[in-house]
């Protein structure tokens, strides 16, 4: 017997509910699962996640870290053959950087300077190797023997970028996409850090201060390194403050650093990746003009443009990035994007780049950039 109609609308309607549910419930897992793999990756997207660092506590999705290693003289010396010449590897705010190989293995970079042994020291190096991101340069320990006062870094075998840019006999040819991707991974550091509780603001980001490991992974080096600098003669200023061409004028003007300096700095390092050159070296020693109000004036044609970049890029990837580069360096220090904001349209950027060359091939080298990035 057939049943009424009401039944089988009753049924229909009831069928295309539970289905409308089951949608609904799909769509929020996937949500949920894809906010848990972006948190996964930085480490820090959710604040709601993060506990005080410095405290003993870490962020949820923090690699587990067994705290700073306090090293011997002893160790360290023999790993580095007695700090010979040959294991020098550079020198920094904090002293010379050399290479070493530890009883277990690890290639490492040690930092040495002479300094008395201090307790806020040793406490201020426990505090900062907490911080654990696959783009910032792990901390691993510290020695306060002989007169000395050295850190244990990770080491990243291909440098900094800058030797990659201009570096005196440089043969690396970075494409367009892979100064992107370095971006990238440099601003998800500095976003992790930003992201900390209270905010790590690292002071002194700059281009030598980005290392690439050795798959070209870019690692923000030094965070939190002007907390160890404090009350020691080679700081400088009695604020930390440098006439530094990645400085934020603005927070040298108030004597005040806050994470839209760090964004300032960001966007030198970002022009340096177009031009493929020191930014200090951009601007006449004797202009007077900011550095964003004289390349707002300068940067047309092709005339920045790095030309070991060739027809690599599309015109509306590169017009994107110098754009990005500007909002950093906004003189308003509260009109500048976000680091996590920075982070993610870099993302896009390099998205849509790599799906626009892989179809189309290279880009054009032939671009028009200057006013018109300004228009809107």
């Amino acid at each position: 017997m057939s049943l009424p109609i009401a039944a089988i609308v009753g049924i229909a309607a009831g069928g295309a509910a539970l289905l409308v549910l089951v949608a609904v419930v799909i769509a929020l897992w996937c949500r949920a699962r894809a906010r848990r793999n972006r948190t996964s990756e930085t480490g820090s997207s959710d604040p709601s996640t993060l506990v005080e660092w410095g405290k003993g506590g870490r962020s949820s999705s923090a690699p587990e870290r067994q705290g700073a290693r306090q090293f011997s003289l002893e160790e360290l010396a023999q790993a580095t053959n007695n700090f010979s010449e040959a294991n020098l590897v550079g020198a920094g705010s904090f002293g010379l950087v050399y290479k070493g190989l530890l009883f277990d293995g690890s290639v490492v970079a040690i930092k040495r300077r002479m300094g008395a042994p201090r307790l806020e020291f040793s406490d201020e190096v426990r505090r900062l190797s907490e911080i654990c991101h696959r783009n910032i340069v792990t901390l691993i320990g510290y020695c306060q023997e002989g007169g000395l006062q050295m850190l244990v870094f990770e080491y990243s075998p291909n440098g900094n970028v800058c030797s990659h840019l201009y570096g005196k006999g440089s043969m690396t040819r970075l494409e367009f996409k892979q100064r992107l991707a370095i971006a990238i991974g440099a601003a998800k550091g500095l976003n992790h850090l930003h992201s900390l509780m209270p905010p790590l603001i690292h002071k002194n980001f700059k281009t030598s201060n980005v290392l690439v490991d050795e798959n070209f992974i870019a690692k923000v080096a030094d965070a939190g390194l002007f907390r160890l600098l404090r009350g020691h003669e080679d700081v400088g200023s009695s604020h930390g403050f440098s006439s530094s061409v990645y400085q934020d004028p603005e927070a040298h003007l108030v004597a005040q650093f806050s994470e839209s300096s760090d964004v300032y700095s960001f966007g030198v390092f970002l022009l340096e990746l177009i031009t493929g050159r020191e930014a200090a070296s951009l601007q006449p020693a004797e202009s007077r003009e900011s550095l964003a109000h004289w390349l707002e004036a300068h940067f047309s044609s092709n005339e920045l443009i790095d030309p070991r970049l060739g027809g690599g890029f599309t015109t509306e990837g590169m017009k994107e990035f110098v754009g990005l580069a500007f909002q950093c360096l906004n003189p308003s220090s509260r009109r500048r994007p976000k680091m996590r904001l920075v982070a993610a349209e870099l993302d896009r950027i390099l998205e849509t780049e790599m799906s626009l060359t892989t179809i189309m091939g290279d880009g054009t080298a032939i671009i028009t950039l200057g006013s018109q990035l300004f228009t809107s």
